[in-house]
C-alpha cells in the first residue's frame, strides 16, 4: 500500500507540473514578469533577458497538491511544508519586486535574511512541540548533544542551504537536475527510517521538479526564480533535521556546498590580493566563460551530484543506520 502511495504522488505531482507549465508560463509572460540579467554576466546570458521567471510556482503548486491528497496526518511532513512554502515566500516577494516592481536588487539583504530567519525559529519552535532531538550525529565521533545551541545549529543549516541553493541557480536545469539526485537521496533515507510521511513528501517535491525540469532545460522556458530555489534549499534542510542526517546535508547538497565555496573563494581571494581565481563566481560561470557549452555544465555537474548523493547514502548505511 505504501509502495502504491509513493508511485501515485509521485506520478500526480509530475503531471499536475507538466498540465499547468503551460498555463503558468504564459501567464507569467502576459504579467511581464521577465527574468533580468547581470550586465557582468556571461554575455551568453543576454539571450535569456525577458524569460518569465518565478516558475517556482510551478513545482510548489505540485507539490502542495500531492501532499494534500497523499499525505499523513504526519507532523513532519507538515514541518517540511511550511519549511517549503515559507522560504519560497520569501523568494517570491524577492522575485516580485525585482520583475514587478523594477528594484533590481529585490529584498534588502537585511529583509531577506530577516524572514529566513524567522521561518527558520517558526520550523525550530515547531520542533520543540514533537519533542525533537537536539542531538547531532557526527560519523566517527558519535552523537553530540548541542541542547540551546541546536538553535543557532539549524539556523545556520537552513539559511546555509537555502542560500546554497540560490547561488546554483544560474544555468537551466542545472539547479533543478542537481535537486532531483539530493531529494532520491533525502527519500531513501526517509523510507529507510520507516518515515513515510517524509518519503511522501520526498517524492511529490521530486515529481514537480522532474515536471518543472521538462521547461527549464537549455534553452529554458521558464526559470524558477527565488521562489523555487529558496524554496528547495528550505525544503532539503529541513529534510536533513527532521531526519537526523543533518550532517549528511554536505554531501547530500555537494554541488551546493562546492558553488558556494567557489563564491567565498573569489570574495576573500579579490579583497585580500584583488585577483581572481576563477574567470567568475559562481562556479558554473567560470566554466562558460572556459567556452563550456550549458549542457556540458549541467551534465557535469548532474553527474558530480549523483556521486555525491551515492555518498550520502553509504554514509547514511555505516554510520546512521
Amino acid at each position: 500500500m505504501e509502495e502504491r502511495a509513493l508511485i501515485f504522488t509521485a506520478l500526480t505531482t509530475f503531471f499536475v507540473g507538466i498540465l499547468t507549465a503551460p498555463i503558468f508560463i504564459p501567464l507569467l509572460t502576459r504579467l511581464k514578469v521577465g527574468q533580468s540579467i547581470r550586465e557582468d554576466g556571461p554575455k551568453s546570458h543576454m539571450a535569456k533577458s525577458g524569460t518569465p521567471t518565478m516558475g517556482g510556482v510551478i513545482f510548489l503548486a505540485a507539490t502542495l497538491v500531492g501532499v494534500l491528497i497523499f499525505g499523513k496526518r504526519d507532523p513532519l511532513i507538515f514541518i517540511a511544508l511550511f519549511a517549503t512554502i515559507g522560504y519560497g515566500i520569501i523568494g517570491f516577494l524577492d522575485d516580485y519586486i525585482k520583475v514587478v516592481l523594477k528594484r533590481s536588487l529585490g529584498l534588502k539583504a537585511r529583509e531577506k535574511l530577516m524572514g529566513q530567519l524567522l521561518v527558520a525559529i517558526l520550523i525550530f519552535v515547531a520542533l520543540r512541540s514533537i519533542n525533537h532531538s537536539t542531538a547531532v550525529l557526527v560519523p566517527f565521533f558519535g552523537e553530540i548533544e548541542l541542547g540551546i545551541l541546536y538553535l543557532p545549529f539549524i539556523l545556520i543549516v537552513l539559511l546555509g542551504t537555502s542560500n546554497a541553493t540560490n547561488l546554483t541557480d544560474g544555468v537551466d536545469g542545472l539547479l533543478a537536475g542537481t535537486f532531483a539526485f539530493s531529494i532520491i537521496g533525502g527519500f531513501y533515507i526517509s523510507i529507510s527510517q520507516g518515515q513515510t510521511g517524509l518519503a511522501i513528501f520526498c517524492v511529490a517535491l521530486l515529481g514537480g521538479v522532474l515536471a518543472f525540469l521538462v521547461y527549464n532545460v537549455n534553452p529554458a522556458k521558464t526559470f524558477m526564480g527565488d521562489t523555487g530555489s529558496l524554496a528547495l534549499g528550505g525544503a532539503l534542510a529541513t529534510i536533513a533535521i527532521l531526519t537526523k542526517t543533518e550532517l549528511l546535508l554536505i554531501p547530500l547538497g555537494g554541488i551546493y556546498v562546492i558553488v558556494t565555496l567557489s563564491v567565498i573563494i573569489q570574495v576573500t581571494s579579490f579583497k585580500l590580493t584583488g585577483k581572481r581565481v576563477f574567470r567568475m563566481s559562481p562556479l558554473h560561470h567560470h566554466f562558460e566563460l572556459l567556452g563550456w557549452s550549458e549542457w556540458k555544465i549541467v551534465l557535469a555537474f548532474w553527474s558530480v551530484q549523483l556521486l555525491f548523493t551515492l555518498t550520502a547514502i553509504g554514509l547514511w548505511m555505516s554510520y546512521y543506520r
